[in-house]
């Protein structure tokens, strides 16, 4: 049929991505990982428009990044465009903070600062990268010294822990680019052709060593011997290696980056280092020490990667430079990553109740149960229909992963009661008299412990609740709890069934213990305590800090 309209597209654009519930998830959990970690470094989050000056991104002429841009005329005629990288907006950020004429900072530093930007590059799409992601950034603006260097290596060897990967599976590829201008000034390439010689080094796995060399003698001028040799020594093993054949000794440069590989042994992750010459990065505004994270068993592309540039600054109008050190770290690659060495979580859709109406008369009384548990704290999903068949309500509850189901029926309305069913804590053996209960109405704030499951009255959620009861609501009857705390002998058993110490909700016992273990044998060996630790490491530290 002509006047039939045609179908959309169902896909994404090219090179993008959809998130369903359950990639939102894993991603939650990710970014989750991303900011505990820079939490326990004492950074603080930032974020800016992801629609930027286009000016901020043509630093230099011939750099890759210039050509990926998503970049426009708006309607008012401004050139911007979709950020391709979050360090020119850092630095615009950084700059409004400071007195443009002396160079004074307004804030104290140093600044630690974070972000988990979405970005955007037009590029060939392949396994572990895409024309947009998200990239966690952390980056250390006002120290000049290594130390800064160190301290985000270590968070970055953090974060892979944190997720199971270690270093049998990544390492982090150290170079500088003071060693290499030392190396190239030896050479005789002049300082003005310093980063784009960086930018055609940086090429070396793309495009081969005799590429590379013909780019030096074609772009730079350099010699054919020259450019052999220079190529030739970024094929080093060892730092040592790699002064001797460039001929830069004993250089000062060479030793603040043997102090880093020193740093890292007594920080305790000298093992994810090794040096490589070949690492030069492309991006030209690079100073310093350069790094990246590769896949060891080499399916995957560069991991994360970063560096120092402490002259970017005077690039967009800063009076002197600012020392800056800081890495990226895209959420592509480490999705593929954590699937190579399977240790992405499983994270399926939960909720704890599910509240049920006998009828449609009884939808009223459901809905105020339902609002009661939710002022407790409890998440609740409410089974849209009437549930006189109530194999319907559990088949429902069984789909949202429920805890537990309210079913709210004339007989126990009429006394002030609510009967609630336990779904998951118990085997199947167990008698309904301990899965199922009768709870008050106006004690649904302490359900739990009528599961024996909490031993202390949450008093004023309670009181909330019997605030916003409407008038007609019945009185409750009395009933007693059952059940008590745990043992510390029966935590395993009591963990198999249970998502917390507990029982289903995080409270301080699971910080206090998760806190004691991690200080003294750390991840347990047991599958239901090792299940329960990571699943609380899950958290952000601010998080648990919470639990009451």
């Amino acid at each position: 049929d002509k006047d039939k309209k045609a179908a959309i597209n169902l896909e994404p654009p090219s090179g993008t991505r959809d998130f369903f519930p359950a990639d939102m998830r894993q991603q939650s959990w990710l970014f989750g990982k991303f900011r505990e970690t820079a939490a326990l470094y004492g950074f603080q989050e930032y974020d800016a428009p992801v629609l930027e000056h286009e000016e901020l991104y043509k630093r230099k002429a011939g750099e890759e990044i210039t050509q990926q841009m998503y970049n426009f005329k708006d309607k008012e005629g401004a050139d911007v465009t979709l950020r391709p990288e979050m360090t020119p907006s850092l630095a615009r950020m950084v700059l409004s903070l400071m007195r443009l004429d002396t160079g004074e900072m307004a804030a104290l530093l140093p600044l630690k600062w974070y972000s988990i930007p979405q970005c955007w590059r037009f590029e060939t799409t392949q396994r572990g990268r895409k024309r947009e992601h998200y990239q966690w950034n952390m980056d250390i603006v006002g120290v000049p010294g290594i130390m800064a260097e160190a301290e985000l290596l270590s968070a970055i060897c953090t974060f892979f822990e944190s997720v199971g990967i270690t270093s049998n599976d990544v390492g982090l590829k150290v170079n500088s680019r003071k060693v290499l201008g030392a190396v190239l000034k030896n050479a005789g390439v002049p300082d003005a052709k310093f980063a784009e010689t960086c930018v055609i080094i940086d090429k070396q796995d793309k495009i081969g060593a005799e590429e590379v060399c013909k780019e030096l003698c074609e772009k730079v001028g350099l010699a054919q011997d020259v450019a052999k040799r220079i190529v030739a020594a970024t094929g080093a093993k060892t730092l040592d290696e790699f002064a001797a054949l460039a001929g830069v000794g004993d250089s000062e440069e060479v030793k603040e980056l043997r102090s880093l590989f020193d740093l890292a042994g007594h920080y305790g992750y000298g093992d994810w280092l090794q040096f490589d010459a070949s690492v030069v990065r492309g991006l030209a505004y690079y100073t310093g020490v350069v790094f990246e994270g590769f896949d060891k068993a080499g399916v995957l592309r560069a991991i994360c990667g970063g560096g120092r540039y402490d002259r970017l600054l005077t690039l967009y109008g800063c009076p002197k430079e600012v020392p800056c050190v800081g890495f990226g770290f895209g959420d592509c690659v480490i999705v593929e990553l954590l699937k190579e060495k399977s240790v992405t979580p499983v994270l399926p859709a939960t909720v704890e109740y599910v509240v049920a109406a006998y009828n449609q008369e009884m939808m009223g009384p459901a809905l105020n149960v339902a609002r009661r548990l939710r002022l407790a704290g409890k998440t609740v999903d409410m089974f849209p229909d009437p549930a006189k068949q109530v194999k319907k309500a559990f088949n429902y509850a069984d789909r949202t992963g429920a805890l537990r189901v309210a079913f709210v029926a004339p007989q126990e309305w009429s006394q002030g009661l609510v009967r609630i069913k336990d779904l998951r804590s118990f085997s199947q053996d167990t008698p309904d008299a301990e899965k199922q209960k009768d709870v008050p109405l106006d004690d649904l704030a302490n359900v739990d412990v009528y599961f024996g499951l909490q031993t202390a009255a949450a008093a004023a959620p309670a009181a909330t609740a019997r605030a916003m009861a409407p008038a007609s609501a019945p009185a409750a009857a009395p009933a007693a709890a059952s059940g008590g705390a745990k043992s510390a002998s029966g935590m395993e058993a009591f963990l198999v069934d249970h998502p917390y110490v507990g029982g289903f909700k995080p409270s301080a016992r699971d910080r206090e213990l998760f806190d004691e273990l991690r200080r003294s044998t750390g991840r347990p060996e047991s599958p239901a305590l090792r299940r329960w630790y990571e699943h609380i490491e899950s958290f952000e530290q601010s998080q648990r800090a919470a639990w009451a």
